[in-house]
């Protein structure tokens, strides 16, 4: 069934990735979620109606695709050069999670207009006082009746400014702790009480963004698990984060490493054996990403340790690629292309990619899950 597969995703994508789509080939993706926004949402609802969002979902959710299969459409999506995705966040983050711990009201509500492409979605986990020490949330969420009441602030928000849903993790039990007490809710982002506020990057475009909720509001119903059980679903909504579509992930990877490649033939630093040694290097890692990867995929429970390696990698990966496609560009990668602040595609993944060791989970707070999963935890001294 696999070749069939792949024949099936390879003609849609050529099929459609044209006309008024084809402006879309490589655009979008992190550092360059600016472009074409409008447009990317119209491919968005496209993938929708063809069956493609919600491919890996079980029946009758979605369309139950074999992890194969799943590989073979980031596979393919990938060397067709498809936009990055708008509804990633709602698919791959949210799905699952309802999938695994929601009600049967909430799979019902919600699935489907993710399916369509028909509500985007974003991620409120971190905070000024609260990144990667997630279990640090103070935004607090008070029941009153039927509805939550939420107050506080999320920062580094992707995609808040375009987004009709956040997933937001909150504290409700004020008399605990750190872990205890945190409450994961679903609450709409286009009501009174809630404002937006972009954040400037050094890439100079806008794609976090700050999230104040000022006594916004969510039905009760709407918390996923029960009250007070927020740190586990959303500690498995990090795992899922880090599931299938991090194979899509490294195939725009390779080919930022074969641009860089091909840079390299024209500024003559190829020849310069350094350069070629830390190009053979990025090469080798870039396999490492992909083995982890599929080795992880079968595993029948998200493996937080597995997630947690994942994301040590790929980040540092990334950042010292960014540094090598400075170091084949020469001295002239020091200047914009054009002003006022016009990037190349060089500049943009060096100073984007100086955040992957950060954002997600800094590479600091990584070691610390793998080291206490797996050794225990440390007494300090």
């Amino acid at each position: 069934m696999e070749p069939e597969f792949r024949a099936e995703v390879r003609a849609w994508l050529a099929e459609h990735l044209t006309g008024r789509f084809a402006v879309l080939v490589g655009s979008g993706g992190p550092g360059r979620e600016h472009e074409h926004l409008e447009l990317r949402a119209e491919w968005e609802r496209a993938l929708g109606a063809a069956g493609w969002i919600g491919l890996g979902w079980p029946r009758p959710y979605g369309r139950g695709a074999s992890v194969a299969e799943q590989v073979v459409f980031f596979e393919e999506y990938a060397r067709a050069g498809g936009p990055g995705r708008l509804s990633h966040i709602g698919e791959y983050l949210l799905a699952p999670t309802l999938i695994a711990h929601g009600t049967e009201a909430q799979r019902s509500r919600f699935l489907p207009p993710i399916a369509r492409a028909d509500e985007l979605w974003c991620q409120g986990y971190s905070e000024p006082g609260a990144g990667s020490d997630l279990a640090g949330v103070q935004t607090r969420a008070e029941r009153t009746g039927d509805r939550w009441r939420i107050t506080g602030q999320k920062v580094w928000t992707s995609l808040a400014h375009i987004a009709d849903w956040c997933f937001v993790l909150a504290r409700t039990d004020f008399e605990h702790k750190r872990k205890a007490g945190l409450s994961y809710l679903l609450v709409p982002m286009r009501q009174p009480g809630v404002d937006v506020r972009p954040i400037v990057q050094l890439t100079g475009t806008s794609e976090f963004n700050e999230v104040f909720f000022d006594g916004a509001e969510t039905a009760a119903d709407l918390v996923v698990g029960a009250p007070g059980d927020g740190w586990r679903v959303a500690t498995s909504t990090l795992a899922f984060e880090r599931g299938v579509a991090t194979l899509g992930q490294q195939l725009g990877f390779a080919r930022e490493l074969q641009s860089i490649v091909d840079r390299a033939r024209v500024t003559g630093t190829l020849e310069d054996p350094i350069v070629s040694d830390r190009i053979a290097a990025a090469w080798a890692g870039l396999q490492g990403l992909r083995h982890h990867a599929l080795r992880t995929l079968g595993a029948t429970e998200p493996d937080p340790i597995a997630a947690s390696v994942a994301k040590l990698l790929w980040a540092t990966w990334h950042r010292d690629v960014g540094e090598l496609a400075l170091t084949v560009e020469g001295p002239a990668a020091t200047v914009a292309r054009a002003a006022p602040y016009d990037l190349t595609d060089a500049q943009r993944l060096f100073l984007f990619t100086r955040a992957d060791t950060i954002y997600g989970g800094s590479n600091e707070i990584q070691r610390n899950i793998i080291a206490d999963r797996l050794l225990g935890r440390v007494p300090r001294a």
